[in-house]
């Protein structure tokens, strides 16, 4: 399997190489040349398999490794995982489920692909003897996900960036109170959007790249999308795929968790809908309304982790609408980076229509749903989870609906316990997380004081 940039200058990997370099040399993001197609047979064959065993078939075919040596990754990786199914259904009403993704060490839906690629690259380094250095971005969960996914490894060094004040008290410290000297947590004074530009110019700085060895880990690695592909497929044949079309809605703010959904129906799982489900920082809402994705500012929500305006997954789906049409893409992206902003051309944006929905939910709606879907069902919504549910009701009717819970209601505490009256506890394994010292430093938004800072933590 090869993998191309979206942006068409970069040269074409394999899977282990596509992982180690995270974002392409040309600034764009890989893809797989061709996506794997499965039969009904093969879909209806994953029915009441473990969870590592769905993996292991849906993952193999993207990658050029032993099926048994991938095994034994895929089963480490989930084998912290605090619920038998890795991924259990909920059912909220009729033709309404909640994938609940929340049962990993760190209580959102980030572990499923974090904690594989922590087995992913550490294999890899010890095979080559190597070296690297992690920098990701954070609006929250990626970063409490890759901290908790590489602490402690010898060939890893690993740098998180989240906007200072702009997280959870527990996402906060859930990457702060990690004790191991390899991992950084760096608070950034800006919001996400600073930080996800600032990690992306350290990799456009080919220079620095290559000197200290970076690598990424946030959603633009496709190994991060890949590992997502899995629990739609686990879900939907739980619910009777293939002879079933089952609907997804998704709260999103990097387009990564959804991309990997139409990346499942490539495969030939039979999705009817993927909906896009936003906060009020609603750009990709916005875009499939109006064809038009234009900045317009990033407000402070109870959902902070979709608290984000420059959706880097979104350039994967634009590559597929634009028929893999790399100049056009970079085209657009450098619209986006002088301008604030483009059009999507009408076969792109058909394209587009043709494979996603979307919806928007405001504060109050966000709250009044943790609110009604708690005295309804006795489920406890964590924000962005309620942001789906609101947004997936506005669109039942067409057969099952499975709506994705990202993240644990205890990361949120103080947004559950306003909308309900009760403050949401945290599982056992972290309920000292509050008395655990925190270690972090704050770093202005300068790319040079970054830099700096990388390298002197280095030596």
């Amino acid at each position: 399997m090869r993998y191309v940039s979206t942006r068409g200058q970069a040269p074409d990997l394999d899977f282990e190489g596509a992982m180690l370099a995270g974002l392409a040399r040309d600034g764009g993001l890989y893809v797989p040349e061709e996506i794997p197609q499965f039969d009904a047979g093969e879909i209806a064959a994953l029915a009441g398999l473990p969870y590592e065993e769905i993996a292991l078939r849906v993952m193999l075919p993207f990658t050029d490794m032993e099926e048994g040596h991938l095994r034994g990754l895929v089963e480490a990786a989930y084998a912290g995982f605090e619920h038998d199914a890795r991924a259990p259904l909920v059912q909220l009403g009729p033709d309404h489920f909640l994938l609940e993704l929340f049962h990993g060490p760190t209580l959102a839906f980030k572990d499923f692909a974090m904690q594989l690629i922590g087995q992913l690259f550490q294999d890899a380094m010890k095979r080559r003897g190597e070296r690297i250095t992690i920098v990701g971005a954070t609006s929250g969960d990626t970063g409490s996900a890759a901290i908790e996914a590489f602490r402690g490894l010898d060939n890893v060094e690993c740098f998180i960036l989240y906007p200072h004040g702009r997280v959870s008290e527990v996402q906060r410290r859930q990457m702060t109170t990690a004790s191991e000297a390899n991992v950084h947590a760096l608070a950034v004074d800006g919001d996400f959007d600073d930080c996800q530009a600032a990690v992306k110019a350290l990799f456009n700085d080919h220079s620095f790249r290559d000197r200290v060895g970076l690598t990424a880990v946030n959603s633009i690695n496709w190994a991060r999308v890949l590992a997502q592909v899995v629990y739609y497929f686990s879900s939907a044949v739980s619910l009777g795929a293939p002879a079933r079309r089952v609907s997804f809605t998704v709260p999103t703010g990097n387009f990564g968790d959804v991309f990997a959904g139409w990346i499942a129906k490539r495969m030939g799982l039979p999705v009817d809908r993927l909906v896009v489900a936003t906060n009020r920082n609603d750009i990709l809402h916005r875009t499939f309304e109006t064809g038009e994705h234009r900045k317009n500012g990033v407000s402070p929500t109870i959902s902070p982790s979709m608290d984000i305006e420059v959706s880097s997954n979104f350039e994967r789906a634009l590559f597929m609408a634009y028929d893999r049409n790399g100049q056009a893409v970079a085209r657009l992206m450098d619209e986006l980076r002088d301008e604030g902003g483009f059009p999507i051309s009408q076969g792109a944006l058909e394209a587009l229509r043709e494979d996603y929905a979307s919806g928007r939910a405001s504060e109050a709606e966000t709250a009044e749903t943790i609110r009604a879907m708690h005295a309804a069902t006795g489920e406890t919504l964590c924000p962005h989870s309620a942001v789906g549910v609101k947004v997936a009701r506005e669109h039942l009717g067409r057969g099952p609906m499975i709506t994705l819970a990202t993240a644990h209601p205890a990361k949120f505490p103080d947004a559950v316990e306003a909308a309900t009256g009760a403050r949401p506890p945290l599982p056992p394994h972290m309920a000292d997380l509050f008395e655990r010292p925190e270690r972090m430093t704050r770093v202005e938004n300068d790319l040079d004081a970054l830099k700096k800072l990388i390298e002197e933590r280095l030596t």
